[in-house]
């Protein structure tokens, strides 16, 4: 009799046949950055994470660092006082995300830095491009993106990350960094960015929603999943050395859909509310946090995930140390 059962018999065993496996490696870890010093403020909605000042921020990459984490995309936090219609303090020279990506590239040369490229934390308009008469405009923002990109890249980005879903932004800013000289920045464009719910949590950590109307006309319609590839076809045609699908659990097919269809590594964003739900779930006794974090890891994997940006990351370096 055919018994699969015989390769679950011992941990030894299923370890032995296990078909997807998820390391420390496979993970990046989000940071929030805010001006200041002396700074670990908790994010309520984001249980065990904080907004850090620099000088704070480079005791957790030590900590992480020694857990073998060594990716991270970074997300900065802004007073409004220093937001405006053009977004023009995300390529000022005295903007403090830019001195961070210097400061903690000079403390950490080793680790991959991963910015994000987008106007809705520096608009005082809330969102990711170009706002005119209740319009998000699509060519006016490029350049703003380009710049900022630009500025991140001198600062020692490694890597770029355009999150704001601006059509062609992704060939706008590959050109505009081979002619600054930065042929070697990559770039990891948010390919599939659906207009989720699930955004709630990492708004609230940058204060960051939009102060009218929504992101629908840019981000993705849910209920869409061929769309993810032609948005895929021009993001590779136009230069992207990763496509990124963003959220991750409620798009576990779209992942699955582009792996099998392109040849370039695929990332998939664990975002805050998927994130929170567990926190939430766990500290209720409804789930045990440290098996169904993992669990949600490697289905993110199994889907075709090269690379997660989650959260979670420092956990489960600790858990699997």
């Amino acid at each position: 009799m055919i018994r699969p059962r015989r390769n679950r018999k011992s941990e030894t065993v299923r370890s032995m046949v296990r078909e997807t496996t998820v390391s420390v490696n496979d993970l990046i870890y989000p940071l929030f950055l805010v001006d200041g010093k002396e700074i670990a403020d908790p994010i309520l909605s984001l249980p065990g994470q904080n907004r850090w000042s620099v000088d704070m921020v480079l005791h957790e990459l030590e900590s992480c660092v020694k857990l073998g984490i060594n990716s991270f995309v970074l997300f900065p936090g802004l007073d409004d006082s220093l937001k405006d219609a053009d977004a023009s303090y995300s390529y000022n020279d005295r903007n403090f995300y830019l001195k961070a990506i210097s400061t903690i590239k000079k403390e950490f040369p080793n680790c991959c830095l991963i910015s994000d490229v987008a106007m809705d934390p520096y608009s005082s308009d809330g969102h990711d491009g170009l706002v005119l008469d209740g319009k998000i405009l699509n060519d006016e923002t490029l350049p703003i993106l380009a710049k900022m990109a630009v500025a991140q890249a001198d600062a020692g980005i490694d890597i770029v990350g355009p999150s704001d879903m601006m059509d062609g932004r992704v060939e706008y800013i590959r050109e505009e960094l081979d002619a600054h000289g930065h042929e070697e920045v990559s770039i990891m464009s948010y390919t599939a960015k659906y207009a989720s719910a699930f955004y709630g949590p990492f708004r609230d950590a940058l204060d960051s929603a939009p102060k009218s109307g929504d992101k629908k006309s840019y981000q993705m319609d849910p209920g869409n999943k061929y769309e993810a590839i032609r948005e895929a076809e021009l993001d590779e045609s136009e230069g992207a050395d990763f496509l990124m699908v963003k959220p991750a659990l409620c798009y576990l097919d779209i992942i699955h859909m582009l792996k099998k269809d392109f040849n370039i590594p695929i990332a998939a964003y664990n975002v805050s509310g998927e994130y929170a739900m567990l926190k939430a779930a766990a500290q209720n006794g409804w789930l045990d946090y440290n098996t169904s974090m993992q669990e949600m890891l490697l289905s993110i994997k199994r889907a075709g995930a090269d690379v997660i940006l989650t959260y979670a990351a420092k956990e489960f370096a600790i858990l699997n140390k």
